[in-house]
């Protein structure tokens, strides 16, 4: 029997799988054919050289899509004994893996799923990138981040600091790497569906690298000292999906669980 958790999910995969499969040109009339390096049978060459932006850093803009099993477990594919918990967060991840807190699972409540969850449901997100900072748009909740590219930080939490869902994110440039550094979140974020916790001292760094054109490596760093005694790291694939467009997500359309009165 699918525990209340798992058919949430469910729920929202399948509304999203159901405005994903179409594509971006059963939206939109007339729409000019995108720049998108092709091979002899006309289909999009992912494997061609990584386009660069007018500063000659890599472009990384595009709709990327990454493997939803880390939405399962960022830890997928680490060791058993990988992740270093600290007692009480072990303890905590025990329970959740178990279902005795599935109620409490931010998504199933259609809150957001956080930073770096948000990276992997099955459903796409959007880089748009400038030389001053960069956008990613998230289908999912459709939620939205900004990723600050001039040297501004975090304010302390003694200037009118509020914690978040979705942190504060700067990034900078290491070669041809972003690094984006986010913290300041509120303490709320599950960073997968099995219920790996966090607390307000997260801070997570996320390096992004577009090997080619269809292609980024990233790589997601997780420093929270209050649940974990070390950061740990784990490395994947996002794959370009040319020739998409996210598509509006109302959680709340979909959520069968929220109380029927006072709902249109």
């Amino acid at each position: 029997m699918r525990t209340l958790t798992q058919l949430a999910t469910v729920l929202c995969v399948f509304a999203c799988v159901m405005l994903t499969d179409a594509p971006a040109r059963a939206q939109w009339a007339k729409v000019p054919p995108p720049a998108i390096p092709r091979g002899r049978d006309g289909k999009p060459n992912l494997a061609a050289p990584a386009p660069r932006s007018s500063d000659g850093k890599p472009d990384l803009s595009g709709v990327w899509q990454a493997d939803d099993k880390y939405v399962t477990n960022l830890a997928a594919d680490l060791p058993a004994d990988a992740v270093p918990f600290q007692p009480w967060a072990k303890a905590l991840y025990d329970e959740r893996k178990s279902g005795a807190h599935e109620r409490e699972d931010p998504p199933s409540n259609c809150l957001p799923q956080g930073v770096p969850r948000i990276n992997h449901p099955p459903v796409p997100w959007k880089i748009v990138q400038t030389p001053r900072f960069i956008v990613i748009l998230y289908e999912a909740f459709t939620l939205w981040r900004q990723v600050f590219l001039d040297g501004r930080q975090p304010a302390p939490p003694e200037d009118f600091f509020i914690p978040t869902w979705l942190g504060y994110s700067t990034g900078r440039w290491d070669g041809d790497t972003l690094v984006v550094d986010t913290t300041g979140f509120n303490g709320k974020v599950w960073i997968d569906q099995v219920g790996h916790p966090t607390t307000d001292a997260l801070h997570v760094i996320e390096r992004f690298h577009r090997r080619d054109f269809g292609h980024m490596d990233l790589q997601i760093t997780i420093d929270d000292p209050k649940a974990y005694t070390r950061p740990w790291t784990m490395t994947e694939e996002v794959r370009l999906t040319p020739e998409t467009e996210p598509v509006e997500f109302i959680c709340n359309d979909n959520n069968v669980f929220a109380p029927a009165s006072g709902r249109p």
